[in-house]
């Protein structure tokens, strides 16, 4: 991310210190994280110490000081789920993806999260994938429903064609 795009998120909000959290927000967005480089230069236009800005990045759940994959993977882990299998599905997407809830793939393709509640207790076990809910979860699905979200470099090689 450019200076000139910081800059352009920055007039959007205009320059006081309120505006800190809808400024970072919109960099996640953009950058799936906060880059070191974009708040300390966040922080010299607010006129915010970086450690400020830090308390204020790591506070949130929201906002990741570390690079997060291009899809996130969130099990709801609440009792309607539980109950249901979330942790056997958890458990699936842990070996298929190669990580455990809180990291991302070495390819920046997936991040995977576990949540208390995504609302839709009667469709449970629930998996939201960038916000796409897929109900009814349990382990065979789970190859499946990654699948569709697989980069392209990695279905061309499932498919032995890279």
């Amino acid at each position: 991310m450019t200076q000139s795009e910081i800059e352009a998120i920055i007039e959007r909000y205009g320059r006081k210190e309120s505006s800190i959290l809808s400024i970072l927000q919109d960099i996640q967005t953009r950058e799936k994280y906060l880059p070191r480089e974009a708040l300390e230069y966040v922080g010299e236009k607010l006129q915010i110490p970086l450690n400020k800005i830090y308390r204020i990045a790591t506070f949130y759940r929201a906002l990741s000081l570390m690079p997060r994959g291009r899809h996130e993977v969130c099990v709801c882990m609440g009792t309607a789920c539980h109950v249901r299998g979330a942790q056997r599905v958890l458990d699936q997407l842990k070996l298929e993806l190669g990580i455990a809830p809180g990291e991302t793939t070495k390819d920046l393709n997936f991040t995977l999260e576990t949540v208390n509640c995504l609302g839709v207790c009667a469709a449970g076990p629930v998996v939201a994938i960038d916000g796409q809910y897929f109900g009814k979860m349990n382990p065979t699905k789970v190859e499946g429903t990654l699948k569709q979200f697989r980069s392209d470099k990695k279905k061309e090689a499932a498919d032995g064609k890279a």
